[in-house]
């Protein structure tokens, strides 16, 4: 082999590329053939323009156009590279914290199925403790309790929609519930104009809520018409077993699963009403 006379197979061999790549940045004025045999016609490459091919190939792997980096060889500015690599990393950054939350979102998700797998689905209520969580909670002009399919559909709409306005992750639109007031519930008076999804406490972006551990009563259902005699069901269980109200109702979708009849939803939620023993229950 003829380190100085390359043919275009060999240059290519040696820098484990293909030929096309070879021949796609002749084309673009990245790497041309230095040598050109005068009787022939037949174009060599020598082994020293291995140093620029290495040069093209890290600036590409950095994220750089092929237009970029023949401007970038073209006028050798090595302050103009650093301010590009500096904005790749900045750019890389932001992607790493995307998947971060795509990885904590699936994890979610996958707990929820989990949870589906376990949790009573006939309609029997329980108590459970649950740990501390975040949300994100938005208000709608829409009131969850007074509509149908069609409204609870818009209502995720306007969610949605702010996410995107304010920049924020469309990760946790996977989870999300309702919210009623204390007050609402305990006069039974259904009323939610709250809808929220569970965020991480580590993201800066979001202005997260606690939800505070405590424990709760449930039930679970996949009949979106039936909240509100569920939520009535078990707000006469709670006062016969002589607990008490101390927080917000949430209910919360579970899980969707990807089949749509009628083209509605298909989700099971979970009822849950945070709970403690009546004060005259309670050991003096």
């Amino acid at each position: 082999m003829d380190l100085q006379k390359l043919t275009i197979g060999q240059m290519a061999k040696l820098n484990r590329i293909s030929q096309q790549t070879l021949r796609l940045y002749d084309r673009e004025g990245l790497l041309t053939p230095m040598i050109t045999d005068s009787h022939t016609g037949y174009r060599y490459y020598h082994i020293i323009q291995s140093a620029r091919l290495d040069m093209i190939q890290y600036m590409k792997a950095s994220g750089m156009t092929l237009k970029q980096i023949r401007q970038q060889l073209d006028e050798g500015d090595s302050e103009t590279i650093q301010r590009f690599l500096a904005q790749q990393q900045d750019a890389i950054d932001r992607q790493i914290e995307d998947l971060i939350r795509s990885k904590r979102s699936i994890s979610r998700t996958l707990e929820n199925y989990r949870q589906y797998k376990a949790l009573p689905k006939d309609g029997q209520m329980f108590m459970e403790y649950i740990p501390q969580r975040y949300i994100y909670r938005y208000t709608s002009e829409k009131d969850f309790f007074d509509q149908d399919y069609a409204g609870y559909e818009y209502m995720l709409r306007e969610l949605k929609m702010h996410l995107d306005n304010n920049d924020l992750s469309m990760s946790y639109f996977c989870n999300v519930g309702t919210i009623m007031r204390q007050e609402n519930l305990l006069e039974e008076n259904f009323s939610a104009n709250d809808v929220f999804l569970f965020v991480d406490p580590e993201d800066d972006m979001v202005a997260a809520e606690i939800i505070p551990a405590a424990m709760y009563y449930c039930v679970c259902s996949d009949d979106f018409y039936a909240e509100k005699s569920n939520a009535r069901n078990l707000l006469r269980l709670i006062r016969d077993s002589g607990f008490e109200v101390c927080g917000d109702y949430l209910c919360e979708v579970l899980v969707e699963f990807p089949v749509f009849e009628n083209d509605q939803r298909n989700m099971f939620y979970k009822i849950e009403i945070p709970v403690i023993p009546k004060k005259s229950q309670k050991n003096p």
